[in-house]
């Protein structure tokens, strides 16, 4: 054993393990044999029966009673499911089968399928219109788009049916019989509302540095305030707690919130400023001077501006840089709004027009006279269809967008000066010192306000809190909190808008709304048109290309034929090929042609036929 080497080792291990095999076996047959008896009267084992698996199920009905079964068949390499991306989608298949069968429970589910949807109800949470697969020549881009069309409305499927789980319902104020809901005072609101609701009522008196302009976060959390006299205050309203308060020792025309509540814009009597949430100033863009009224565009980061010179700008602030300087020549622009759904500046000016602008045209997309007099106020509604007007005509003009038309028309007794959409329709306008509420404004004509409220001063400023049924009043002596029940969203969506977001969840939030950034290069009237194709444009670009060039880069080149052996490439069978694809490409076109024509005959015939002349046997 000493100085043997590892095979040897090896062999005479492998020696030893089988002498120990051999002798338990003969000690296991010798056991038997005595366990067995002489007459073998020995009682036998009792046979326990194999449990069934939950998965496995009872045996189909149709099955006869002498076959076996699926839990005692043996599975040998033939059934069971091969590994890899096949044996798991077969075995998922299996799998999903037997669930659809009923076979995990042992019942059938008496309502297979899943539960049928209600049309107006995907109907309410589709967006923008399908894919015209058919025109797509591209196989490979035909499947991307149609697997993308399967997840949206796999989408639109689940946010139906995740609508039964939203906590809060929308409604409206209802009166007594014989009641006028726009005679119910605020107070008596506030009374028969609940705590949480009631504080949302109130108003802060600030007749020193009045009168005020006003802006809500897009969350609709937070409160920024902007005197005519230099004052600005940011702070949660809903708390009632302050984040900033300055005095800027200058005039302030207006103020806007940026893309979160750390930072917003003052437009001051010289140029334009932007500070963060405590007060401190981070900007100052000098090229932005004489600014009257902001606007911004949450999804493409842009800050549009009308001066008084009557000059519009947009700042990128994700950047920091102007993209574009536009002369409306409308003179002094005090009247702006936008589109929330196209990201259209609408324009108001004192000859009565309203102008249309995006920032990649220096023209008007649309000029519209709205009014016999100048424009007071423009504003238009969430889905981006309607567009209400005032001016100095004392009337309110309800337009629909898509044909540019007017829908409705009611004469105020006084002009209103201020005009805002709430998230559910509702129109609130300020007729001087009186803010009126109009409910269904663009589908039936407004007899009488829905809710009416009289401040003590003249508003100067009118926004409505999204995802509250708040609207936010500011006037000469401060600012007014009032209740409008039905004006905002019920239920908000967190990943877009959450006025419950901590720091860390608004930082990822502002990371992500970065890179999904919109170019400004894409803002036109109709979104709905950057996923077409301009064929015209294309066919202009490849005509110009084809000039400068001499020749057709696209063209077909000419047949050439291939060269063949043993004797099949001579002068004459080169010849016959090439007369050949000549003749079938000729016969192509004039079977093309001959379906046109006919085409064309089907069309005059089926054309009805104008009253004959005289005239018509010299036509052609």
């Amino acid at each position: 054993m000493i100085g043997c080497g590892g095979r040897e080792r090896k062999n005479l291990a492998r020696s030893w393990r089988l002498h120990a095999v051999q002798a338990l076996r003969m000690e296991a047959v010798a056991g038997s044999r005595a366990h067995g008896g002489s007459a073998g009267g020995g009682k036998k084992k009792k046979m326990t029966k194999k449990l069934q698996r939950y998965w496995e199920g009872p045996p189909p009905p149709d099955t006869p009673a002498g076959a076996p079964s699926k839990a005692k068949r043996r599975h040998n390499e033939k059934t069971r499911p091969r590994a890899g991306a096949e044996g798991s989608l077969q075995a998922r298949k299996v799998l999903h089968g037997s669930e659809a069968a009923g076979q995990i429970s042992g019942k059938r589910d008496p309502f297979p399928g899943a539960a049928p949807l209600p049309q107006h109800k995907v109907k309410k949470f589709q967006r923008g219109q399908k894919s015209q697969l058919a025109e797509v020549s591209s196989q490979r881009l035909r499947d991307h788009l149609a697997l993308l069309e399967q997840k949206v409305e796999l989408a639109v499927q689940q946010a139906a049916r995740m609508e039964l789980l939203l906590p809060e319902e929308p409604g409206f104020l209802e009166g007594d019989p014989g009641e006028d809901t726009c005679t119910i005072a605020q107070a008596d609101i506030a009374e028969a509302a609940d705590i949480a609701s009631a504080t949302k009522h109130f108003e802060l008196t600030l007749n020193q540095f009045g009168p005020y302009r006003m802006d809500y976060t897009r969350p609709g959390r937070h409160l920024l305030l902007g005197g005519r006299r230099g004052h600005v205050a940011a702070l949660d309203w809903q708390t009632k707690s302050l984040l900033c308060e300055i005095n800027v020792m200058e005039t302030v025309t207006d103020v806007t919130w940026l893309h979160t509540e750390n930072m917003f814009a003052v437009a001051q009597r010289r140029w334009l400023y932007v500070y963060d949430n405590q007060g401190v100033e981070l900007n100052c863009l000098k090229r932005f001077n004489g600014v009257l009224r902001m606007e911004f565009l949450p999804y493409h980061f842009l800050l549009a501006t009308a001066s008084e010179t009557g000059f519009l700008q947009y700042l990128d602030i994700s950047v920091g840089k102007e993209v574009a300087t536009i002369c409306t020549r409308g003179g002094r622009l005090g009247v702006m709004g936008q589109n929330p759904a196209n990201a259209i500046i609408h324009l108001g000016h004192s000859n009565g027009t309203v102008t249309l602008w995006s920032p990649n045209i220096k023209e008007p997309l649309v000029r519209m006279l709205c009014h016999r007099g100048g424009v007071r106020a423009v504003a238009v509604d969430s889905s981006g269809m309607y567009m209400a007007t005032s001016g100095l005509d004392r009337k309110l003009h309800i337009y629909d967008l898509r044909a540019y038309q007017p829908v409705q028309s009611l004469v105020l007794p006084v002009g209103a000066g201020h005009l805002s959409f709430s998230q559910r329709g509702l129109l609130a306008a300020t007729c001087g010192e009186v803010v009126q509420v109009y409910r269904d404004v663009p589908m039936q004509p407004p007899h009488k306000p829905y809710l009416s409220h009289t401040l003590p001063w003249t508003a100067h400023g009118l926004r409505f809190c999204p995802f509250e049924d708040v609207l936010g009043v500011g006037h000469g002596s401060g600012f007014t909190s009032l209740l409008v029940p039905g004006a905002g969203q019920a239920n908000f969506d967190a990943l877009e808008n959450n006025p419950f977001r901590s720091r860390k969840q608004r930082q990822e939030w502002e990371v992500k709304a970065l890179l999904e950034k919109i170019p400004s290069e894409l803002i036109t009237l109709d979104p709905g048109q950057l996923g077409q194709v301009d064929a015209i444009t294309m066919e202009q670009k490849h005509h110009e290309r084809v000039e400068r060039l001499g020749f057709d880069p696209q063209a077909k080149p000419a047949f050439q034929p291939r060269r063949k052996l043993k004797g099949r490439s001579s002068a004459g069978s080169l010849l016959q090929r090439k007369r050949k694809v000549a003749n079938e490409e000729q016969r192509t076109k004039i079977r093309k042609s001959l379906e046109q024509q006919q085409a064309a005959e089907q069309e005059r015939k089926a054309a009805p036929r104008a009253q004959s002349s005289a005239l018509d046997r010299f036509r052609k």
